[in-house]
């Protein structure tokens, strides 16, 4: 388990707020000197805290404003059909996450469309397409209250 300390809290807050900083400027508010931060930095990776970069796109300006949770649920939990429907999913770009869990249904994905009837072509033409799948269950995001790719730490 990796140990932090409270610059190291700090430091990761820093970059998930928003990581296009310098060096120079994680140091100057955290009162260290640049190399430390890159040091600090460089650990983060080695050790795999921080995994990856990324630039967070707007939803609405790309068109994919049209977000749905989809339960899905397995005819079958055998690990043959786990590993086949997970294999399946990783090829469709419209799923953002997909989780596999407990209670009535098996997996959670989060998809991003255009509208209802990307949707629908979507679960006619790929989904439901998937081998061995049982049922699914939409529901359809309102209005986001909250989110965030921060992590606390």
């Amino acid at each position: 388990m990796f140990k932090f300390d409270e610059i190291d809290r700090q430091l990761l807050a820093m970059l998930q707020k928003d990581s296009k900083k310098t060096n120079k400027e994680y140091a100057n508010k955290l009162g260290l000197s640049t190399t430390a931060v890159y040091e600090r930095i460089k650990r983060l990776e080695k050790n795999k805290v921080v995994t990856n970069y990324v630039a967070l796109v707007d939803k609405k300006k790309v068109n994919k404003a049209f977000v749905v949770l989809c339960h899905v649920k397995l005819i079958q939990h055998t690990k043959d059909n786990v590993l086949q429907f997970e294999r399946e999913i990783l090829k469709l770009e419209e799923i953002a996450e997909c989780y596999h869990v407990s209670g009535d249904y098996d997996y959670i994905l989060k998809i991003h469309v255009e509208d209802m009837e990307a949707y629908r072509g979507f679960m006619v033409s790929k989904l439901t397409a998937i081998a061995n799948i049982g049922s699914t269950q939409s529901t359809f995001i309102i209005n986001e209250v909250k989110h965030t790719t921060a992590i606390d730490v």
